[in-house]
């Protein structure tokens, strides 16, 4: 059980709660953990209600997610990013794919936008060359709201083909839902 703000993160929070909007929060696991960085927030700036992105990436962040996002929605914009890389290596890769689909359905019964995040089309960003199980993966985003890619020198087509899997994808979301 580690702390999720570091010495250098407090550190850092001046700087954030003067320049950014957004907050990106890792290894949050708990509302308690939630309710201390609004409070570091709110005694550096005051007036400012800076949204906040919790990246779920541990079992107990998973199982305590409905008081992440209630303690996080009810003071500030929030979203949740689904952290596939370390989620995976954390609760392992065989339920991956079902604790996704929970985090996915809560967040949408929330009404808390979803990040679908860690190595989408990533060997095309990095190499120009994808896989099927890339595309099918790309294609599985269209059901969060907000899709991470990582930098690479194929980053602008890869944004392209996001926006065609996307695109023609949104249908078929939209019957399920």
């Amino acid at each position: 059980r580690l702390d999720p703000l570091t010495a250098k993160d407090l550190a850092d929070l001046d700087a954030i709660a003067r320049e950014a909007d957004i907050v990106g929060y890792s290894f949050v696991q708990s509302a308690d953990d939630v309710a201390r960085l609004q409070e570091e927030l709110a005694r550096r700036a005051p007036n400012r209600a800076h949204a906040l992105v919790a990246k779920i990436e541990t079992p107990l962040a998973v199982r305590q997610l409905p008081e992440i996002i209630v303690q996080g929605a009810g003071r500030q914009p929030l979203a949740v990013m689904i952290a596939r890389g370390d989620l995976a290596v954390e609760i392992g890769f065989r339920r991956l794919a079902e604790i996704q689909e929970e985090i996915l359905w809560l967040c949408e019964a929330a009404h808390v936008p979803v990040i679908w995040a860690t190595q989408v089309l990533d060997a095309f960003v990095r190499k120009g060359t994808h896989s099927r199980a890339e595309m099918t993966d790309a294609a599985m985003a269209e059901r969060a709201e907000c899709v991470m890619l990582n930098k690479g020198p194929y980053v602008l087509d890869a944004v392209g083909i996001l926006d065609d899997v996307l695109g023609r994808m949104e249908a078929h979301q939209s019957k399920k839902t």
